[in-house]
Formats: C-alpha cells, sequence, structure tokens
C-alpha cells in the first residue's frame, strides 16, 4: 500500500486555497500571535468578546464562540480548564470557510458538509471527545480523519504534538494548505500539528507511540494497529459500531504488572447512537470499502 506524507504546505498550496475560496477574506489580516500564556476570559460575554477583537478577531464570530461555549457547558459536553481555553481559542469559522454556504454556521450544534463527502463534527460532539481524552501538554495526540482541520486545532491548544492523517489526497491537501495560511495569519499553533495522507487504519507507525489517538470516523472494531501504537496507559476515543449507528467509546490500554495487556471501554455518551463518516480504506491509490469486517 502506497503511503504519502503531506507534512507542509507550499506557498502556491497556500495562495491557491485563497483563489478557490478554502479561507475567509479575513484571513488576510493578522492576530496577535499564539502563546501558552494566552487565557481568554470566561466571566462575560463581553469581556469574551473585548478580548477577541484586541487580539484581532471578529466579533460577529466570536459572540457566536462564546455562545456555543454556554450550550456545551449547559450540556456537559466540555468541562476542563485546558479544553475549555482550547475552544475558545479556535476559530471554527476559519475552517467552515471552505464552503460558503456554511461559513456563519461554524458554531450550529450540526455536522456541516465541506465536500468530498465529509462534514465537519458538531462543537459538542468535538469538545466531548477532546475533553475525555484529558490531553497534556506533553502527550503525544494522533487523530485519525483530519476533514475540516478543526479537531486537530483543539489538540494544538493542548499539546506541541499533534499528528492527524487524512486518507482522501486532495482535502488532506486542502486542509494542509488552510492550516499554513492560518499559521501565517497569526494562529502558529498550528505549527504544532503534522499532517499526512495515508490510510488511517494502520496509523503512524514511525511517529509511534501515542499517549492518545482520537478518531472521527466510523468503523465496527478498534484497529488493531491503532491499538498497538497507542501506549501503555494511553486513552483512545473511537466511534465504534454498524454503518451509521456507531456509540463514540473512550478504550484506555492498560499494562499489568505482569506485562499483559488488557482494555478497558466506556461509552461516553451512556449509550446513545451517533453517526459517523465510514472509515474507508486504500487499495493502492483508490480509496475502495470500508475496514468493517
Amino acid at each position: 500500500m502506497k503511503r504519502r506524507d503531506f507534512v507542509s504546505g507550499t506557498a502556491a498550496l497556500a495562495a491557491s486555497s485563497v483563489a478557490a475560496g478554502w479561507v475567509s477574506p479575513a484571513s488576510a489580516a493578522t492576530i496577535k500571535p499564539y502563546s501558552w500564556d494566552l487565557n481568554p476570559p470566561t466571566d462575560t460575554r463581553e469581556h469574551f468578546i473585548e478580548w477577541g477583537k484586541a487580539r484581532g478577531e471578529d466579533p460577529f464570530f466570536l459572540g457566536q464562540r462564546w455562545d456555543r461555549f454556554q450550550a456545551l457547558l449547559k450540556n456537559k459536553d466540555i468541562w476542563s480548564a485546558a479544553t475549555i481555553r482550547a475552544f475558545l481559542l479556535t476559530p471554527r469559522e476559519e475552517f467552515a470557510s471552505v464552503n460558503p454556504a456554511i461559513h456563519k454556521r461554524a458554531y450550529e450544534h450540526n455536522f456541516l458538509d465541506i465536500g468530498y463527502g465529509v462534514t465537519m463534527s458538531g462543537p459538542h460532539l468535538q469538545g466531548r471527545m477532546t475533553n475525555v481524552l484529558e490531553i497534556q501538554r506533553t502527550d503525544k495526540v494522533l487523530e485519525i480523519g483530519t476533514g475540516s482541520g478543526v479537531q486537530s486545532a483543539y489538540v494544538a491548544n493542548l499539546t506541541e504534538n499533534a499528528y492527524t492523517i487524512e486518507i482522501i489526497k486532495p482535502l488532506a491537501e486542502r486542509t494542509r494548505a488552510l492550516y499554513d495560511k492560518l499559521i501565517d495569519k497569526g494562529y502558529t499553533e498550528y505549527q504544532h500539528i503534522k499532517s499526512k495522507n495515508a490510510d488511517g487504519y494502520y496509523g503512524w507507525e514511525e511517529a509511534a507511540p501515542f499517549d492518545k489517538i482520537i478518531v472521527t470516523c466510523g468503523i465496527d472494531h478498534v484497529p488493531p494497529p491503532l491499538l498497538q501504537q497507542l501506549k501503555s496507559g494511553g486513552l483512545m476515543v473511537i466511534p465504534v459500531g454498524p454503518p451509521g449507528a456507531q456509540r463514540v467509546l473512550k478504550v484506555a490500554k492498560i499494562q499489568g504488572a505482569d506485562g499483559s495487556i488488557t482494555t478497558t471501554r466506556e461509552d461516553i455518551y451512556g449509550g446513545k447512537i451517533v453517526p459517523f463518516v465510514p472509515f474507508t480504506k486504500l487499495e493502492g491509490d483508490k480509496i475502495v470499502g470500508t475496514h468493517n469486517r
């Protein structure tokens, strides 16, 4: 099976992303560069919007981000201070700009069409899946299914070691170009993201092992290569079940005193079915079918 790395975008791709409408017109502006000391206020909507405006962000989208943040808190989809910070610092509107029809809907509680038969997951789902991983700044995190890029954007605010794999080559290239454009704009946290075009079922062996793995496509079993690449004591969040009817599981890998390896599984939604796009597979350079057994 051929695998292709796509670790950094070229200037040509970045330029073409604007011409093709992949990046919002505001992306030409710059914002105050990222640092780990950035701490957006969480006391009032007004304070958050003023803080974001001073950084150079759009108050319209800042208001939407705050309102969705409040809904996330109410629904208990986000709770740790680190993940709250990651959500408030992530401009979902930039990742939704790939489709003008969804740009202003970036903070809706919906799956949004980004082309290539792929959707951008809603903020509630992404918030909960991120939060249950309890990502630490020293963790190495692998995402399977780059998609719009927004999930790894959250991770990039939690660790400097984010890896993401996308099976659809033009989508991988488009999202990498978007990351690079946003880095130029001032979202330098996206320098933490290493991206690759490949079949995610086999993980990223050269970069393994990983402390945390997040899978954003549905499959009927936990891929053995991903479990092998997960460190002992590590966590994986993955949608498991039949097509379109997955349950989102938190899988913990545990090593016993005798060296034996066991896993535990916890449904992060208490049995609720959540539909995901299928975990597709590559044969040569073509996507053919899924990895379901």
